[in-house]
C-alpha cells in the first residue's frame, strides 16, 4: 500500500518529468519572416530620386551601419540584412516598393522609411498584414496611435509638439509679433499650423496675420514669400522640408525681408537647408533638435562623436559626416540594433514589436545629453524632448533647457 510521502515523491517525479518535456519547446527560437539562424531580414524605402533625393543619405547612413554591426558578429550571432529601396518620395512607388518587400523580399519588418505621404500609403496595408512599422522618418501624431494601428511607430520627434513649443516661446519672448506661416500643404505642414496656434492659445488669432502652403512638387516658393512678406509680418514660421525651407530662407533677405525665423529640426540640416540658403541669410535662425551636431566644436572631445566620425570614414566615406541626416540614421540603426538584441532568439513580428514598445531610458551615443527613449504599450513616441538652438552664422548654438513633450 501506497504512503502519502511515496504518492508526494511521484507526484513530484511526474512534474519534474513534464518540465523536462516541456523545456526545450519553451526555449524554442521563434521566427518570423525574414529570420533565420545566421540572418535577420528588414526592408525600408527612401527617396533616393526625386524632390527629397538629399535626405537619401539617411538611409545609405543606416545601411553603412548595419555593415559594421555584422563585421563584428551581428547581433545575437545573426547578421542585419537591410533592403533598401528607392521610391522617389511617390506614395504610388513606396505602395508597390513596400508590397515587394513584404510580399516577395519577406522582410520581418519595415524600419525607418522616410516621408509623411509615403506613410501615409502604406500605414494600413502594414497594419493589415502585421508587419512592424518603425521608427517612421514622419513626425506624425497618428503614427503614435497603438489602440487603432499596433504596428507603426514613429522615429522623430511630433511636428505638432515642436510647433508648440514655438508658439509659447513667442509668447514669453514676443507676445507681440506678427506671424506668417509657410507650410507644406500635406498633414507634416498642417500638423505645424496646428501645433504653433495652439502653442500661442487665443492669441493665435490675432498673432497669426497670414498663411501660405506649397505643394512638394513646386519648382520654388517664391511667389509664397512674397506673398507673406506683404502681410507686414515680423515672424516666420517655415514648416518645410529641405528644399523649401532654403528656397524660403535665401528668398526672404532678398525682398528687404528679414523677419525672424523657425525651422523644424528635419529641416535644420546645415549641409541640405543651410549653406544652400548662404550662411548669411540664416543667422538668427531658430530650430530645436535632439542630436549632437558633428558641426558643434563643444563635441570635437566627445568620444562618441569620434566613433561616429571614425564610423563614416570606414563605412560611409563617400557621406559628409557633418550633414545631420548621417546622424539621424546612424541613430536609428543604433535604435533597432537595441531593439533587436531585446528579442534575443524571439524574432517573431509580435515580439519586434512588444519589445519596441518596452524601450527603458534607451541613450543612444548621439542624443543630446539628458534627452532618453521610452517606450511602453500605451506610448509610441519614442523621443519627446527637444532643445532649442539658434544659428549663430557658423554652427546651432543650443540654449535652454530640455524640453519635454
Amino acid at each position: 500500500m501506497e504512503t502519502w510521502a511515496s504518492i508526494r515523491r511521484l507526484t513530484g517525479y511526474a512534474a519534474l518529468a513534464s518540465m523536462l518535456a516541456t523545456g526545450p519547446t519553451l526555449a524554442e527560437k521563434k521566427y518570423g519572416p525574414g529570420v533565420t539562424d545566421t540572418e535577420i531580414k528588414i526592408g525600408q524605402t527612401m527617396p533616393y530620386s526625386g524632390p527629397l533625393s538629399g535626405v537619401g543619405t539617411t538611409g545609405r547612413a543606416e545601411l553603412a551601419y548595419f555593415a559594421k554591426v555584422n563585421a563584428e558578429g551581428g547581433v545575437n550571432g545573426r547578421k542585419i540584412t537591410l533592403i533598401s529601396l528607392d521610391d522617389g518620395y511617390s506614395p504610388p512607388k513606396t505602395v508597390e516598393q513596400v508590397r515587394r518587400l513584404v510580399e516577395q523580399e519577406e522582410v520581418l519588418a519595415i524600419f525607418h522609411p522616410l516621408g509623411t505621404p509615403t506613410n501615409a500609403a502604406i500605414h494600413k496595408y502594414l497594419n493589415q498584414k502585421k508587419v512592424p512599422h518603425l521608427f517612421l522618418g514622419s513626425g506624425l501624431a497618428r503614427w503614435g496611435d497603438p489602440k487603432s494601428y499596433p504596428w507603426t511607430m514613429p522615429g522623430v520627434p511630433i511636428y505638432r509638439t515642436e510647433a508648440r513649443v514655438y508658439g509659447r516661446y513667442l509668447l514669453s519672448t514676443r507676445p507681440d509679433a506678427k506671424i506668417a506661416v509657410l507650410y507644406q500643404n500635406d498633414d507634416s505642414g498642417k500638423e505645424g499650423l496646428s501645433g504653433l496656434k495652439e502653442g500661442l492659445g487665443n492669441r493665435a488669432g490675432s498673432m497669426i496675420v497670414a498663411e501660405a502652403s506649397y505643394e512638394v512638387t513646386d519648382p520654388t516658393v517664391d511667389s509664397q514669400v512674397i506673398t507673406l512678406k506683404g502681410s507686414g509680418a515680423d515672424t516666420l514660421l517655415v514648416m518645410a522640408a529641405v528644399k523649401a525651407a532654403a528656397q524660403a530662407l535665401r528668398k526672404a533677405p532678398s525682398i528687404g525681408w528679414k523677419p525672424l525665423t523657425f525651422l523644424p529640426g528635419t529641416s535644420s540640416s546645415i549641409e541640405q537647408v543651410i549653406k544652400p540658403a548662404g550662411l548669411e541669410n540664416a543667422i538668427g535662425v531658430i530650430s530645436t533638435h535632439y542630436l549632437k551636431d558633428p558641426g558643434d566644436s563643444r563635441w570635437n572631445h566627445d568620444p562618441a562623436m569620434k566613433d561616429y566620425l571614425a564610423f563614416m570614414k570606414k563605412y560611409y566615406g563617400d557621406g559628409d559626416a557633418l550633414d545631420i541626416y548621417n546622424v539621424r540614421g546612424y541613430t536609428m540603426a543604433q535604435l533597432m540594433v537595441q531593439v533587436v538584441k531585446q528579442c534575443g532568439d524571439d524574432l517573431s513580428r509580435e515580439n519586434v514589436m512588444r519589445q519596441a514598445a518596452s524601450l527603458r531610458d534607451v541613450e543612444l551615443p548621439l542624443l543630446l545629453p539628458g534627452i532618453k527613449i521610452n517606450t511602453s504599450a500605451n506610448d509610441y513616441f519614442p523621443i519627446k524632448q527637444l532643445q532649442m538652438m539658434r544659428f549663430d552664422g557658423k554652427r546651432w548654438a543650443l540654449f535652454g533647457e530640455i524640453l519635454e513633450q
